[in-house]
């Protein structure tokens, strides 16, 4: 396995490798439908690892850890947690917008040919605590920038993600014989796909837009009365 990515001797970055990085950034999908049966070679999924592995962590904690699931077995009892919470969550919906939420494809589990899950070690000691004291969460949110580093790489690899959230945690963590001091942060199927969407695909299906960036951004100090 990859342990590290390629350092390049050149420091910079070139016109083109700053459009390539903002490009990915306005391409990336969160894709649930359309993944095709070609395995991922295992030279690109050491890439994306390698990528996730290399995001910023608080202290330089390195509190990520990646269970690459391939096994049919697992991933149908997944896709069973699933289904029992999203009978649950479709509950909260009433009328035409529960009809929509019906509508929607929200995983992947069984059609991408694998699933990672990417957890965090709350506890660990790397980094010796640093910047941890009086905000212990920055574990996981170090962990984010994890998923956020491999959905961008699998996208400049035409490599699809979809993290998936409609999952019972503690079924998730039996499943997975995840202990419990170890975080699951995100639980994604990822696979070569026939397309990518030209937008978002819940702004596609009417479900929600993207908000105007300039109600999002305050100046030294934040504004309660801002509605997106």
């Amino acid at each position: 396995m990859v342990e590290s990515l390629v350092m390049p001797e050149d420091l910079s970055f070139s016109d083109a490798d700053r459009s390539a990085v903002y490009r990915a950034i306005a391409l990336r999908r969160d894709v649930r439908r359309g993944f095709l049966n070609d395995p991922l070679p295992e030279k690109l999924l050491d890439r994306l690892l390698a990528a996730a592995h290399h995001a910023p962590s608080v202290g330089f904690m390195q509190p990520s850890r990646f269970i690459v699931i391939r096994n049919r077995a697992i991933r149908q009892t997944v896709y069973d947690i699933f289904k029992d919470a999203n009978a649950e969550a479709r509950e909260r919906y009433d009328g035409d917008r529960k009809k929509q939420y019906d509508s929607l494809k929200l995983e992947g589990i069984l059609e991408a040919p694998l699933n990672i899950c990417i957890v965090c070690d709350t506890q660990s000691q790397r980094g010796h605590g640093l910047g941890r004291l009086s905000m212990p969460e920055t574990a996981a949110y170090s962990t984010v920038c994890a998923v956020q580093n491999l959905w961008l790489a699998a996208r400049a690899e035409g490599v699809g993600v979809g993290w998936v959230s409609i999952l019972d945690p503690v079924r998730l963590r039996a499943v997975l014989r995840i202990p419990d001091h170890i975080l699951p942060v995100a639980y994604l199927c990822i696979g070569y796909v026939d397309e990518f969407g030209s937008q978002p695909e819940l702004q596609l299906s009417g479900w929600e837009k993207r908000v105007p960036m300039e109600t999002t951004v305050f100046y030294d100090a934040y504004d309660a009365g801002a509605q997106p």
